[in-house]
C-alpha cells in the first residue's frame, strides 16, 4: 500500500494535469468552435503534455540533484517551450500567397506555456493567461472585423489578381 506522502503527490499532481486539461481545452474550444486545424483535443494534449514535463522536471530535481549531477529548470522550461513552439509551427501554413494558421499556432503555444504554469502549481497566473487569451481570439477578433474590414475583401482581390 501506497505510503500518505505518495497519495499527497498524486493529489497534487491530478490538481496540476486537470488544470492544465481544463485551461488549455478553454481555448480549444475556442479554436474548435472556430473551426480551426488544432482545436479541443489538440490544446489539452499541448497543456497537458507541457504540464507532465514540468512535474517529471520537478520529480527529477528533487530526486536526483546533489552536488555532482545538477538540473537546470531554464534549460527544461526551454525545451518544453521549443517543443511546443515547434507543433505550433506545424498549425502554420502558407497557401496561395497567404499565410494561415498563425493565431492558432500561438494559442497553441499559449496552451503549452499554461500546462507548464499549472505543472509548476501556478493556477492563478495559468487562469489569467488563459483570460487574457480568450480575450485576444475572441474581443479582439471582432475589433479586427469592425476596424478592419476590408482587410479580407483586399486580401482576396490581390489573390484574385494573380
Amino acid at each position: 500500500m501506497p505510503e500518505m506522502a505518495d497519495w499527497n503527490d498524486a493529489a497534487l499532481y491530478a490538481s496540476r494535469v486537470f488544470a492544465a486539461l481544463l485551461l488549455a481545452g478553454a481555448i480549444g474550444f475556442e479554436r474548435e468552435a472556430q473551426d480551426k486545424s488544432a482545436g479541443l483535443r489538440t490544446h489539452m494534449m499541448v497543456g497537458v503534455g507541457a504540464c507532465l514535463f514540468t512535474l517529471l522536471m520537478i520529480i527529477l530535481i528533487d530526486r536526483y540533484q546533489s552536488d555532482t549531477i545538477r538540473a537546470d529548470p531554464i534549460r527544461i522550461v526551454s525545451a518544453i517551450t521549443s517543443g511546443v513552439a515547434f507543433l505550433a509551427a506545424g498549425a502554420i501554413i502558407q497557401s496561395r500567397g497567404r499565410v494561415k494558421g498563425l493565431t492558432t499556432g500561438g494559442s497553441l503555444w499559449m496552451a503549452g506555456a499554461i500546462g507548464l504554469g499549472c505543472g509548476l502549481g501556478e493556477y492563478l497566473l495559468s487562469l489569467i493567461a488563459v483570460g487574457a487569451t480568450i480575450v485576444v481570439l475572441v474581443c479582439i477578433k471582432q475589433l479586427e472585423r469592425r476596424f478592419f474590414p476590408n482587410d479580407e475583401a483586399s486580401a482576396n482581390k490581390r489573390r484574385d489578381r494573380r
